[in-house]
């Protein structure tokens, strides 16, 4: 049997520092089922946690040094507390020291401290890792504090992570990973609505294996990152279309209205909006009475519209969509935040071998790379985990 990454990442931390970690926390990655570039706008999504997790190991120092060690980073950061600030975070410690920063901001006494990080959720494939990094790392710097794993103080941790991923990562996002993430239960969905304040939260029963189903994830090899820009202007477009309809969050606004505005990329980008939140609603109300079939086509027309509308989907991800359909799948689409990344396909268990290899072949006949197919089914959210 494989490792797990908390495993590894306290292994890890001892062949770093030749000493046992005082914290080990870890966190999932987590797949979105449907409602993609809602959360920033007000409306509800409905991801669920992995199995795939990222861990972290921490121990405090006696001085106000910070180290910062990952299995996937390049080299190590090496600085102080007062270090810590937006600017000086390149790459993966972004996300890991913004979240330091992020709690001293929020009146946090944290010590120097060594910080080592692992895990098997996939980067750069709509997965979530950073989030899956930010919510670990919080999560351990909080046990490091003594502080008990609370609701309130899960709820804390959102909004530091939040904080963390825009402000020093420079990542545009609007909390739907680090709520999953923290707050999830598990072998479930959870419904977030980004139209309360704070989103308010609800499971959805994810019952997949008694239907016969699985979720079956296609990373596509085509590897994004949010800071390009792509992301941004997206979201620069659709706060505008906010705008010129006169409503706080475009999440809110009326469909008819929408269909009235005169600047069509704003057009577009917000009939994107208003109909993946109608999508959302029939989804969780498809999954609350087995509704297979309603499920699979609204994640059909999601993709069509994160095609079409929102564009922020590519040929690799449009090909596996149409690849699974083709071969069974009750319904496809691209998850995440785009532009590359992974598909999600709602597969009957006795097809998924057979959606996988059409999807290699295909993209085999294309001259494209090997996608990496991972079947899936929810997790539990971040928690400590013990020696």
């Amino acid at each position: 049997m494989q490792p797990t990454a908390s495993q590894r990442v306290r292994a890890g931390f001892v062949t770093a520092l030749g000493r046992e970690p005082t914290v080990v926390a870890d966190a999932p990655g987590r797949v979105n089922l449907i409602g993609e570039h809602v959360d920033y706008l007000g409306g509800p999504v409905l991801p669920v946690p992995l199995r795939q997790r990222t861990a972290a190991a921490l121990a405090a120092r006696a001085d106000d040094r910070v180290v910062l060690r990952s299995a996937q980073g390049d080299g190590v950061w090496d600085g102080t507390l007062a270090g810590l600030r937006p600017g000086s975070l390149p790459g993966w410690t972004a996300y890991a020291g913004g979240v330091l920063w992020a709690l001293r901001e929020d009146g946090h006494d944290l010590p120097g401290l060594e910080l080592f990080v692992d895990g098997d959720v996939p980067l750069g494939a709509g997965l979530s890792s950073s989030a899956a990094v930010s919510c670990a790392v919080a999560l351990g710097a909080a046990g490091l504090l003594g502080h008990d794993l609370t609701p309130a103080l899960r709820r804390s941790l959102v909004e530091v992570c939040v904080r963390a991923e825009t402000e020093v990562a420079g990542a545009p996002t609007g909390g739907m990973d680090q709520t999953v993430a923290l707050l999830a239960e598990p072998g479930a969905a959870l419904l977030i609505d980004f139209g309360d304040d704070p989103p308010a939260t609800r499971p959805v029963p994810l019952d997949l294996g008694g239907a016969g189903l699985e979720l079956l994830v296609t990373d596509t090899g085509v590897r994004h990152r949010l800071v390009d820009g792509g992301y941004a202007e997206r979201r620069r477009t659709a706060e505008a279309a906010a705008r010129a309809l006169g409503v706080e969050q475009l999440a809110r606004a009326d469909a008819d209205a929408v269909a009235r505005l005169s600047d069509p990329l704003q057009r577009r980008r917000a009939r994107h909006v208003v109909s993946e939140v109608d999508r959302v609603r029939t989804a969780v109300a498809a999954l609350e009475r087995r509704d297979w079939a309603t499920l699979g086509r609204a994640m059909d027309a999601s993709h069509a519209s994160l095609r079409d509308d929102y564009e922020v989907s590519c040929p690799e991800l449009d090909v596996a969509v149409r690849v699974a359909r083709g071969q069974g799948a009750l319904g496809a689409r691209m998850t995440g935040g785009g532009f590359g990344g992974s598909s999600v396909a709602l597969v009957p268990g006795a097809r998924v071998r057979d959606v996988a290899a059409a999807i290699d072949d295909e993209y085999a006949a294309r001259g494209w790379g090997t996608p990496r197919h991972r079947r899936i089914g929810p997790g539990r959210p971040a928690g400590f985990v013990g020696s």
